[in-house]
């Protein structure tokens, strides 16, 4: 009796442990289909919003005055908002901390609201052309 008990425990140990092991081993296969074209556009888009020298966009000055004094304003600029570009750009005599590439006014607009509870001074334009 004991053994017949011991044979039946056996087996359904082995049955659970393979049962288990098939229903928990999943598979997935993702397939894309899409045109080539599409990450040739994606990657002439990503170049077009790097530039920096694109004179029709929006950017917002968040500081001005001397070299220290613009990198502590960068640096906290960095923490607080750190999904948004600065750079620190040397007008004589003043180094300034410029953010954002902006395509639309409003864009700058709703970004200026957000950056003015920590930067009141902060103000939007548009850089002159450069010659380059």
């Amino acid at each position: 009796m004991k053994t017949t008990n011991l044979n039946l425990l056996t087996f359904v140990i082995v049955f659970f442990i393979f049962t288990t092991a098939n229903c928990f081993a999943q598979e997935g296969h993702v397939v894309i289909n899409q045109d080539k074209n599409i990450s040739k556009l994606l990657a002439l888009k990503k170049e077009l919003n790097k530039d920096e020298k694109i004179s029709d966009r929006y950017k917002i000055q968040i500081h001005s005055g001397n070299r220290a004094s613009a990198l502590a304003a960068q640096k906290e600029f960095g923490s607080i908002y750190a999904n948004w570009y600065s750079k620190i750009v040397f007008d004589t005599p003043n180094f300034k901390i410029w953010a954002g590439n902006f395509r639309t006014r409003l864009e700058a607009d709703r970004a200026l609201k957000r950056i003015k509870k920590n930067f009141p001074s902060a103000f939007i334009f548009k850089p002159k052309k450069e010659n380059s």
